[in-house]
């Protein structure tokens, strides 16, 4: 025990929450280009930003749709939490770039750019110009990723698609759920969250690519396919015994026990698979019989076997509270966790410790604290730095300081239309009502 201290000791002095903005960024320099809407794109743009990847992000006079998709139609200071969470450390032009002109800036900043991404309808980009050959043939260098429900190819493409259509139409909803009752889809846009994902983890393998050979590439990633690759063994099971993986509720089909169970107090989370982990767990509940039967793993996992330990369990944990059974499970060596509502978790002082959970002071909407992305990494950390912005918010500083534009040609850009900021008239477009005119912009 004194030496797994002195480990953590150890490894959180390496990992130092408050050295975290004195260290570098691992995709610093790295300029990307986001034509994306709602949680697929942006959040593949977040990812890359919170590592520090410098992310331009386009928005046409309507603004990204999540300026109005907001829980239970709540708003913070006109922002929609729905908007914020996959939108950090970006710089925001208001900019469509089917106009010409706007085009035409577009190109000039692929011209200095890495990386451009879109989760438009398959050919948008096309049709105004800005395809990946058009791209490379002023940049070579370019990668371009496109990310939609189907893909760029298929009988499906261009098919409409959100999160729960991807859950469904990759398979994931069927066998989510309890065997008595119907499909059911995540409580998260778990589609779009891992999707998103794999769309940056892609990024960076392309970038590692062109760092070898000095070229570009497309990315075509399609979201239901993703659905499909993390559905763990059921497309094999499938493929090899003809039969459907059927619906389990909380119970995992390939470990026994792993399932949720009821207490006298909440639920908890209790998995005991290796036979050292099941002994301990039966020695907890005094029914060694259990354990005498069904010590090998595989034996457990037979239908009749596991209805019986289950079952078990289930009436031993309805007689001790959460707490009984997590303190069990660490003296007896089974796993046990009590099942947490989000708000323990955002209060959580081991999620603060690891910054998981991470505050930070907004220059335009005061202090926040929300959740960052992983990994931890000891030289390179994630970190918030600014929250998302009203629309339009950096017209000024990105072509400016990008492109070297001087103040009147920008001026004259706005009075022509071909980059605007927020509608006055639409407060989830716009800046907190108390913003003072000046805060938060890069440019004074």
């Amino acid at each position: 025990m004194e030496q797994l201290k002195e480990y953590v000791k150890r490894v959180e002095q390496i990992f130092d929450g408050e050295r975290l903005f004195d260290k570098p960024e691992p995709l610093k320099g790295v300029r990307v280009l986001e034509v994306c809407y709602v949680v697929l794109g942006p959040a593949c743009c977040d990812y890359l930003a919170e590592f520090g990847a410098e992310v331009i992000k386009f928005e046409g006079q309507r603004g990204d749709q999540m300026r109005f998709v907001t829980p239970y139609a709540y708003f913070w200071k006109n922002m929609s939490p729905g908007l914020e969470i996959q939108n950090h450390n970006k710089y925001w032009v208001g900019m469509h770039l089917g106009n010409p002109k706007a085009k035409e800036l577009f190109l000039d900043l692929v011209k200095k750019s890495d990386v451009v991404v879109d989760n438009l309808t398959p050919g948008r980009m096309a049709a105004w110009g800005l395809s990946y050959p058009e791209l490379s043939k002023i940049n070579p260098r370019i990668i371009q990723l496109h990310v939609s429900g189907y893909g760029s190819w298929g009988p499906w493409t261009g098919r409409t698609s959100y999160d729960a259509v991807a859950q469904s139409m990759g398979g994931l909803s069927w066998i989510t759920g309890f065997a008595d009752r119907g499909p059911i889809k995540s409580g998260v846009w778990i589609a779009d969250w891992i999707t998103a994902l794999m769309c940056a983890i892609a990024i960076v393998n392309a970038l590692n690519y062109r760092e070898r050979t000095g070229r570009g590439q497309f990315i075509d990633y399609m979201q239901v396919e993703n659905v499909i690759r993390f559905l763990d063994w059921t497309w094999l099971y499938t493929y090899l015994t003809g039969n459907d993986r059927p619906r389990s509720g909380n119970r995992d089909l390939a470990i026994c026990p792993s399932d949720l169970f009821d207490c006298e107090d909440g639920w908890v989370a209790l998995a005991a698979f290796t036979e050292e982990e099941f002994k301990g767990l039966c020695t907890a509940m005094n029914r060694m019989d259990l354990f005498e039967k069904f010590a090998d793993p595989v034996v457990r996992l037979r239908e009749e076997n596991a209805a019986t330990i289950l079952k078990a369990i289930d009436e031993w944990t309805r007689t001790k509270k959460v707490a009984e059974v997590e303190a069990l499970g660490q003296e007896y060596g089974f796993a046990a966790a009590h099942v947490i509502t989000a708000k323990d978790a955002y209060h959580s002082p081991h999620f603060l410790k690891r910054q998981t959970i991470q505050e930070f002071e907004d220059a335009v909407y005061g202090t926040i604290r929300e959740e960052c992305y992983p990994p931890r990494m000891s030289e390179t950390p994630s970190r918030l730095k600014w929250a998302c912005r009203p629309l339009g918010f950096d017209n000024r500083f990105v072509l400016k300081t990008m492109l070297g534009l001087s103040d009147t040609e920008i001026k004259k850009l706005q009075e022509e239309g071909v980059i605007f900021q927020w509608n006055p008239d639409i407060p989830s477009h716009c800046p907190p009502p108390d913003w003072d005119g000046k805060s938060g912009l890069k440019l004074p």
